[in-house]
């Protein structure tokens, strides 16, 4: 199978990666990195030329901008999953934008430790062709409907409670720090989600705070959609700004 995956960062890579030591010929694309391992194309557009299946793992501002790039080159029973975390409204928009089978797939877990194994949502016309096509190679994937949005709505539903309470770790932490107490209450808190949760929510939101703000700002703006103020959500988003900006 050929497969061609655009953008290369820590999700990117690794699904490329897992993807090339599956058998499968991989063509990955970023303007700002090459990957050893595979064969990195010149364009995105050479990228997807040929592939059965083409993956797009950049970023959500980039996401539009990528497949009108692209659209024109796909093959014709090729499919064209978007992994990106977006607003539902925005995955809606890309399965109007190629003139293939669009799967909306969202990612739900740590991709740079699991990589193709990381538990997987999929809605849209394209997400069981999408699911026939990964599942062999060890992609658990569920599709929970046709249409485009579904997938991405669930995960932003769960970045909600997951960003929310790293965002309340935080502030418990720093606060403790502040109190000279830090210790004791990381001690209290690890005793309930366990040290490497703990850690991982505190170290992973510095270190991935750019995404994850425009995460949860996708995430407000769906629970306002919904009809719910997003008070956790915009909170988390506030939180995750002020870590990036420092």
């Amino acid at each position: 199978m050929e497969v061609a995956v655009l953008g290369l960062g820590e999700a990117g890579g690794r699904i490329a990666s897992d993807l090339a030591a599956a058998g499968c010929a991989v063509r990955g694309w970023d303007p700002a990195r090459t990957l050893d391992g595979i064969d990195n194309a010149e364009s995105d557009v050479a990228a997807v030329r040929d592939a059965d299946v083409v993956l797009s793992l950049n970023a959500a501002g980039a996401a539009l901008d990528v497949a009108r790039s692209v659209a024109g080159s796909l093959r014709a029973d090729a499919v064209y999953a978007d992994l990106n975390t977006t607003a539902p409204a925005l995955k809606r928009g890309l399965a109007g934008v190629v003139p293939v089978p669009f799967a909306d797939v969202a990612l739900v877990g740590i991709v740079p430790s699991t990589g193709l194994q990381t538990a997987t949502l999929a809605s849209g016309p394209g997400a069981e062709r999408f699911a026939e096509l990964l599942r062999p190679l060890g992609m658990p994937v569920d599709v929970v409907s046709g249409e485009p949005g579904d997938a991405a709505g669930l995960k932003l539903l769960r970045s909600v409670f997951m960003k929310g309470m790293a965002a309340a770790a935080i502030e418990s932490v720093e606060a403790a720090e502040a109190a000279g107490v830090a210790d004791r209450v990381r001690a209290d808190i690890a005793s309930v989600l366990g040290e490497p949760v703990l850690e991982r929510l505190l170290t992973g939101s510095r270190l991935h705070a750019v995404r994850r703000a425009e995460e949860m700002h996708a995430a407000a703006e769906h629970v306002r959609e919904l009809g719910v103020p997003p008070r956790v959500a915009t909170a988390a988003a506030a939180w995750l700004e002020q870590l990036r900006d420092s």
